[in-house]
């Protein structure tokens, strides 16, 4: 079974100002992109999982990155490198979706051990490695891959997506 995948980000802003006698634009377009072959090695991967997944108030979501997931097609995930991560809050959330520093074995190459990124209601999170990158995000099995993903308050459920590609060797 072969997994080929692309991250791609676009950026496209237009400013335009009024001016006196005539009007003034300028154009940005810019397009970060990374396309994986099917394997392990630079420019690969072979692992994906995706998910729509709702948090509780005031509660988390550990997700265990090495031997606790399942696949599309079955069977159990074991992410030994990651090569790409998004989070995609619902813009429905009254709550923030919270992202990293679980209490223990931490998925730490990301964000390290303590830190979090705060993805807003309707706001997308995405981390992705070039393709002439082979190490990409590593996973420990057993101390160092479980991420975290919290609701940020209390009262209201947060929903978000999930995407996580990688590696298995």
């Amino acid at each position: 079974m072969a997994l080929n995948s692309t991250f791609q980000l676009n950026i496209v802003a237009s400013l335009l100002q009024s001016l006196d006698l005539a009007d003034a634009q300028v154009n940005a377009n810019k397009t970060y992109k990374s396309a994986l072959t099917s394997g392990t090695a630079a420019g690969q991967a072979d692992l994906v999982f995706h998910d729509t997944r709702t948090i509780a108030p005031s509660a988390n979501d550990d997700l265990d990155l090495a031997g606790v997931l399942a696949g599309l097609l079955g069977g159990t995930l074991t992410f030994v490198r990651i090569k790409g991560l998004i989070v995609a809050a619902a813009a429905a959330n009254t709550n923030n979706v919270v992202v990293g520093a679980a209490a223990a074995n931490q998925w730490a190459t990301l964000l390290n051990a303590t830190g979090t990124v705060q993805v807003r209601p309707g706001a997308v999170l995405a981390a992705y490695v070039g393709e002439a990158d082979a190490t990409g995000y590593v996973v420990t099995a057993g101390t160092g891959d479980i991420l975290r993903i919290a609701n940020g308050g209390a009262g209201t459920s947060v929903n978000y997506d999930l995407f996580v590609i990688g590696a298995s060797a």
